[in-house]
């Protein structure tokens, strides 16, 4: 075979083609990635709709009609918090006693998410003392404690509402003093359909198998 010999003019043309060929490859395998992770995301999204949108249980608290006031003085229902993994706790604020502690205990428990899944969760913070717990004393309460990020929520109602969700989650308590109350000492968690998943009962007791079920909801959630 006759060996082909080119001059410079033109090898540097067929090294001009060769760039613009590989440029193209190049653009064309970014645009599939792109592609790929814009229908992965929009799936993602869809999932997490669907999620979001589906029916309500029977077991869900998800039907309780009651309305709720947060720290910010929004109102809401318990379906308006569909879609994440609640941690709940009932106290009131003016508490010497055990609330200190379960306030350092869902401290504790939320610190101890993993980051990934934190999104996913929802921490709430019920008062059963609606009469003194008014917005701005929930809103300057999670200040002091330092719990005024997003995720912590902070809920009061009527006494009606809190006697018939404290029967929800199986807490008892009774006013002994004009400030003082007896309670039970609880940690519920629910998964995003509003289900009850797993509850913890008691004070500074070790939360391991509380944060593992959050995480096991949450993680359903990604």
């Amino acid at each position: 075979m006759t060996p082909i010999y080119y001059t410079s003019a033109i090898l540097q043309k067929i090294k001009t083609i060769l760039k613009i060929r590989f440029i193209s490859n190049k653009s064309c395998l970014l645009i599939v990635c792109s592609l790929s992770i814009l229908f992965y995301s929009c799936n993602n999204k869809a999932e997490t709709k669907s999620k979001i949108d589906s029916p309500i249980t029977e077991l869900s608290i998800y039907n309780l009609p009651s309305k709720w006031t947060d720290q910010n003085g929004k109102n809401l229902e318990m379906k308006d918090l569909k879609g994440k993994v609640l941690v709940m706790v009932m106290i009131y604020t003016s508490c010497k006693a055990a609330c200190p502690r379960l306030v350092a205990d869902m401290r504790n428990i939320e610190q101890r998410i993993p980051e990934k899944i934190k999104d996913n969760v929802q921490f709430v913070m019920v008062s059963i003392d609606p009469e003194v717990d008014t917005p701005q004393r929930l809103k300057a309460f999670a200040i002091e404690n330092k719990m005024d990020g997003d995720q912590w929520l902070f809920l009061r109602s009527t006494e009606e509402n809190t006697r018939e969700f404290a029967a929800v989650l199986a807490v008892n308590y009774k006013k002994i003093a004009p400030l003082d109350f007896s309670h039970s000492n609880i940690i519920s968690v629910f998964n995003a359909e509003g289900e009850l998943a797993y509850q913890q009962e008691g004070l500074g007791v070790n939360s391991d198998q509380t944060i593992n079920k959050i995480s096991e909801e949450a993680q359903k959630l990604n």
